[in-house]
């Protein structure tokens, strides 16, 4: 029995961990998919009944979904070129060494550190039109308050702000990583030749951290796809469809409307759409790779 522990031993450490993701993870996956061509209201009398496509074209019909991914795309678009140039150029910053470096680097980090939720709520009480402090300080420049979650035309908008806020660390972090990984000899001999600074970071230092900004813009990006807690603590996905969001309208089409049926059509159709999105993001990974 020993020699055949030894013999196989990468099966025997491995297979617990097989046998939980398929039960922790792959049921789940297929339930949903199972019940996505049902129709169910969570009762115990009525179960569920077959329905096929129904489903998926009322989903696809349905001007709330669109509404949902307009603002879903809108939202992770542009959270994620704001997180990344945010992210990076503070990395760039921050990969030096000067007094203090460990202080602003903790510092920069405590975003992160709470939970989203107590940021949102943080937030929200900031944004409140009449005890907030945002709204003291226009008040001092003669600005009227302004119900920034309250207003459909700001509410999204305002969400952006605590998401670059809250999550811009998270890519500097990587990008620190991948900074630290990259050997000085070039810059030393870039700055032999006479480049300047900017040229060097044009030239050298961004184009061997690309596969590092891509690792951690896709990280982001998947992150930003399925961004709930965020929006129901403040918004719960309002005024109106303002701030619906893929996620809220499969929550709302569940816990709300309990039409299990169409929620989890909802979902199908999210997670394929995120391994589509993993599949470009790890091709246009390798592409950089090889090229640099």
């Amino acid at each position: 029995m020993r020699n055949w522990i030894d013999k196989n031993i990468k099966w025997v450490l491995t297979i617990p961990v097989i046998i939980f993701i398929v039960l922790m993870v792959g049921y789940p996956l297929f339930y949903t998919f199972r019940l996505s061509f049902n129709s169910w209201s969570l009762s115990a009398v009525r179960g569920m009944k077959w329905v096929g496509l129904k489903n998926y074209i009322n989903l696809f019909t349905s001007n709330k979904f669109w509404i949902g991914c307009k603002n879903t795309l809108v939202y992770s678009v542009v959270c994620l070129f704001f997180e990344t140039f945010f992210g990076v150029s503070i990395a760039v910053f921050l990969n030096r060494k000067f007094r203090a470096m460990g202080i602003f680097r903790t510092m920069s980090l405590l975003p992160i550190v709470a939970t989203p939720v107590a940021v949102s709520m943080v937030w929200k009480m900031i944004y409140d039109p009449a005890l907030g402090i945002l709204a003291q300080i226009l008040s001092l420049f003669g600005i009227a308050p302004i119900a920034w979650l309250g207003n459909s035309d700001t509410a999204l908008a305002a969400l952006m702000v605590v998401d670059i806020w809250e999550f811009t660390p998270q890519i500097m972090l990587i990008c620190l990583g991948g900074l630290s990984g990259i050997p000085t000899d070039c810059l030393e001999a870039a700055s032999i030749d006479g480049a300047s600074r900017w040229q060097s970071l044009m030239k050298i230092t961004l184009p061997l951290l690309s596969p590092t900004i891509l690792v951690a813009m896709m990280l982001r990006l998947i992150d930003l796809l399925k961004t709930y807690d965020q929006i129901y603590s403040t918004t719960q996905g309002g005024p109106g469809t303002a701030t619906t969001t893929i996620n809220i309208l499969a929550y709302r089409q569940a816990f709300e409307n309990f039409k299990f049926g169409d929620a989890s059509a909802t979902i199908v159709v999210f997670f394929g759409v995120l391994v589509l999105v993993t599949v470009m993001f790890n091709i246009f990974k390798k592409k950089v790779t090889v090229d640099y």
